[in-house]
């Protein structure tokens, strides 16, 4: 059954073609084409069916069932010491389905692209960029079941979430005097859940969200990449890394108010990098997310703008000698996940009652960070662009 499962999840992830660059950390800043036209709002306002996992409570919205498909086309640009990274492209699905069920109660279950990163030197020929012609790939996909209760204005929400992740890292030594690193993709199931409120009156949502972390283990993959810079290698790490690489927990607040047309929004998030398996390991912050939206929305058709702002979860930790000097280098070369600000527009077209398409351009700002390294120094440039659209269906 496992197996059958694991194959499922991989037809569908093998959408992506490269990784996905996410805006916070390794997180896409939204999931679905409304939350993304509007900066990834969604704690503290209701996008129907696409809320399972930003919001649970939220899927309350849907007045009879709503099925909502469609995905993001990814473009990071990421160029290291000079060499262009060939990760420049992805596509990220999203389903989700939300129905209700009773006067008080609401169910869903949707699959959602959540999160990604990686780079692509296998085509650097520079013999002075440092790349070692290095990739990595992390791709995660999210299953879950949101369920969810409303009475006098108050909803309350959980959603049982199931992981899917695979990972790899390798790259060439040969010009250090070593070989070829790396053991190949690894994959792994872990489970987690998320649980919303949120409060509606005259107008003003207020929602409240928790995400647990989600515990993944990839076989081989880190202790073989970090080995060269261990005991038996330059010496630089005590040991290996382990092989955990945790999704970290997430909690947030958001509010919103509509008036004759017009939706302001706001939503708050912490997402905690530094207590994470793995991620605290390469020495990642804590994020504080601060995202602003606004709506305008008439009966067939609404227009989005957003903005999202985080710093970067990677700072440069050449205090910490040798060891700090590797980290930089694997968190610049491998996983920079350095953007900041981004600015995005959408918006929405229904075709009839029962069909709608929602469409959405997302940009992020270039960030330039140069740290040092073991041999010498990582400048690394990195924007990105996103095209998200989505189908929607209500009965």
């Amino acid at each position: 059954m496992k197996r059958s499962i694991k194959l499922a999840v991989a037809a569908a992830v093998a959408l992506s073609a490269t990784s996905a660059f996410a805006t916070n950390g390794d997180n896409l800043i939204g999931m679905g084409a409304k939350a993304r036209g509007m900066g990834g709002i969604g704690i503290g306002m209701s996008h129907g069916a696409e809320s399972a996992l930003a919001n649970p409570a939220l899927i309350t919205s849907v007045k009879g069932t709503e099925v909502s498909f469609g995905g993001t086309i990814f473009m990071p640009d990421v160029e290291y010491n000079g060499a262009q990274s060939d990760a420049d492209l992805s596509v990220i699905p999203e389903v989700a389905i939300a129905q209700k069920a009773s006067d008080n109660f609401w169910w869903g279950v949707g699959m959602f692209g959540t999160a990604g990163m990686g780079t692509d030197y296998r085509k650097d020929t520079s013999m002075t960029s440092g790349t070692m012609n290095m990739v990595t790939n992390l791709q995660l996909m999210q299953f879950a079941v949101p369920l969810a209760f409303k009475a006098e204005g108050f909803s309350i929400g959980i959603a049982p979430v199931l992981q899917y992740g695979s990972l790899d890292i390798n790259y060439d030594m040969s010009g250090m005097g070593g070989g070829q690193v790396g053991s190949g993709v690894a994959q792994d199931f872990g489970f987690g859940y998320n649980i919303g409120a949120a409060y509606e009156m005259s107008g003003l949502t207020l929602g409240a969200s928790y995400k647990s972390a989600i515990d993944m283990s990839y076989d081989g993959v880190l202790s073989s990449a970090t080995t060269p810079f261990g005991p038996a290698g330059m010496g630089v790490f005590a040991a290996p890394m382990a092989d955990d690489l945790e999704q970290p927990a997430e909690m947030g607040i958001g509010a919103s108010y509509t008036m004759a047309g017009h939706t302001f929004a706001v939503d708050y998030k912490r997402i905690e990098w530094s207590d994470a398996k793995g991620y605290k390991d390469f020495k990642w912050d804590d994020q504080d997310v601060i995202i602003l939206g606004y709506q305008y929305a008439q009966d067939n058709w609404a227009v989005r703008l957003g903005y999202n702002h985080s710093s970067s979860p990677i700072k440069d930790q050449s205090a910490l000698g040798a060891p700090g000097l590797a980290l930089n280098m694997f968190n610049l070369l491998g996983f920079p996940a350095t953007v900041e600000d981004h600015y995005t527009v959408g918006g929405s077209y229904a075709f009839s009652k029962m069909t709608s398409l929602d469409l959405a351009y997302t940009y992020a700002d270039e960030a330039k960070d140069s740290f040092a390294n073991i041999s010498s120094t990582s400048n690394v440039k990195h924007s990105q662009q996103g095209v998200s659209a989505q189908l929607n269906f209500n009965f």
